[in-house]
């Protein structure tokens, strides 16, 4: 009796050590597998990195454009490279794809605004409706684009105030891009009193506008009487300037029309009422 419970206690112990090579040498060659995947895979990563690296550069790209790329591919490649070596594992992927699609869901609910922020980044990166430096408005604000980040745009006002607009309502909205082009056009419209000589006044501000070196002669300026107001007659004037010389120009023109008209004896109306008494 004893020597049949050894010998069966022998076949067991043969059996279960069998078990365990096998399994080990499966599992072992899964494990090889694995590395070798993960070291080709990296090898793999590397050089795609440096191939957008090359295509980035030739095509000049904007510095923060070419970091959320490079970042974007490399992330990209590496989940990849992880799924791949779970299956060679023997790990059932598609649970795991699940798991992290699922946990992304409720992510991206959590951080709805951020995303869009984020899209929004990435399509004003992309189309480049304006770019560092140009001055804009939206978003109900203006002033010099100073940097466009990923989720953000920081935009400095003219009385050097630090704006941060999100890039969501920037890719959606109407933006004003006042860089785009190298010339602008600037508009005045001046009143002179009923009575005054039309004539004299148009011949007074071409005179100043071809004082005005910052005018540009091509297109040609523009001046028409416009309206009939209340109390005065309004003239348009529109002539075309460099884009960085547009406020300059206006401020300029106001001064200097305000000061001839004086000295011509052509009068600037304001907003007046006649009343007349009857008495009876």
């Amino acid at each position: 009796m004893e020597e049949l419970f050894n010998s069966t206690s022998n076949i067991s112990w043969d059996v279960f050590l069998t078990k365990v090579i096998d399994l080990g040498t499966s599992f072992g060659s899964r494990i090889i597998g694995a590395v070798i995947i993960f070291i080709i895979g990296r090898w793999l990563i590397r050089k795609i990195n440096r191939l957008v690296v090359t295509v980035l550069e030739k095509r000049h790209a904007e510095a923060s454009l070419a970091s959320f790329v490079k970042s974007l591919v490399k992330i990209t490649l590496n989940f990849l490279l992880l799924i791949v070596i779970i299956s060679k594992l023997g790990i059932e992927a598609s649970s795991f794809i699940a798991i992290f699609a699922s946990a992304g869901v409720a992510i991206g609910m959590a951080l709805s605004g951020t995303l869009q922020n984020f899209a929004g980044g990435v399509m004003i990166l992309l189309f480049k409706p304006f770019k560092v430096g140009d001055f804009i408005e939206a978003q109900g604000q203006s002033g010099t684009v100073k940097e466009i980040q990923i989720f953000n745009t920081i935009v400095s006002t003219a009385d050097n105030k630090i704006i941060i607009i999100p890039n969501g309502g920037l890719s959606t909205g109407i933006t004003k891009n006042y860089s785009k082009e190298a010339t602008r056009r600037v508009d005045w419209e001046f009143g002179i009193a009923y009575g005054d000589n039309y004539d004299k006044a148009k011949a007074v501000l071409e005179k100043l506008i071809a004082a005005d070196q910052r005018i540009l002669k091509d297109p040609a300026y523009f001046i028409a009487l416009t309206s009939l107001g209340a109390s005065s007659v309004n003239i348009v004037v529109r002539a075309w300037v460099n884009s960085a010389d547009y406020w300059g120009v206006f401020f300029d023109m106001n001064e200097n029309v305000y000061k001839t008209f004086a000295q011509e004896g052509i009068n600037i109306p304001f907003p007046q009422m006649d009343v007349h008494l009857i008495q009876k």
